[in-house]
């Protein structure tokens, strides 16, 4: 696993789509840090820390793997990898452990200065957790993604539908609150983290009144694990 993603490492500096998706993100965020008063006013610093990480998920993680994983797959690199000792797991974890590493990495930096600039979170380790949650939801719907994804210039249509859809649910989620519609944002891809990022900065939410959404955004877990099994290819289609 670790020498497919040392190798991974080194490539993503080298393909323009792949660096474009990663540091596109943190001009994302530093434009809203720079405007936290403004976004600040619009559903307070738990929507904008909300909407800072599923940024990055969306498009540093989720928009980099799918485009990692279509164009090893189209240079047949997914098949000779198959043909070696390392099995499906490490093949899969090696390539997608520097976009996932460097992720964390983004989203650890840009809230560490946001809370330098806002003040921390109420609860770090639930704010952990949620977003943990959703960068595992985000990496499998990633492999399910990059299975109907037939190249790595699809991917920058392919990936769209989830990557809006889920930063626009912790948005909506971020302004409006959950006191109107709430199992509706909860059961949408992103809605139960998002939710719990909120509630993780801002505080004032007991932990028992947290724990609950767990269950939505566990449940969105295993639900893109599921796709990702049922449609990622390793070969090309013919």
């Amino acid at each position: 696993m670790y020498p497919i993603a040392y190798s991974e490492f080194t490539q993503i500096f080298r393909n323009r789509a792949v660096l474009i998706s990663t540091l596109m993100p943190l001009a994302v965020s530093a434009f809203f840090i720079y405007r936290r008063d403004t976004f600040t006013a619009l559903g307070g610093t738990g929507y904008v820390a909300a909407t800072l990480a599923f940024t990055i998920a969306a498009f540093s993680l989720y928009t980099t793997a799918v485009t990692t994983l279509a164009a090893r797959r189209q240079d047949l690199f997914l098949k000779r990898l198959r043909s070696t000792t390392a099995g499906d797991a490490a093949i899969l974890s090696g390539l997608t452990l520097p976009v996932a590493v460097t992720a964390l990495v983004q989203v650890g930096a840009v809230l560490g200065v946001f809370a330098a600039v806002t003040g921390g979170p109420a609860d770090p380790v639930l704010l952990t957790g949620a977003i943990l949650l959703a960068f595992l939801t985000m990496l499998a719907l990633a492999m399910a993604t990059a299975g109907l994804t037939g190249s790595p210039e699809q991917a920058q249509v392919t990936t769209l539908p989830i990557s809006l859809t889920t930063i626009g649910v912790a948005s909506w989620v971020g302004i409006t609150g959950t006191e109107d519609l709430a199992a509706l944002k909860r059961a949408l891809p992103g809605g139960a983290a998002a939710e719990l990022i909120i509630n993780a900065w801002n505080g004032g939410v007991p932990l028992t009144g947290s724990l609950p959404l767990l269950v939505p955004a566990l449940g969105w877990v295993v639900l893109a694990a599921v796709l990702a099994l049922r449609l990622f290819r390793w070969e090309p289609r013919r």
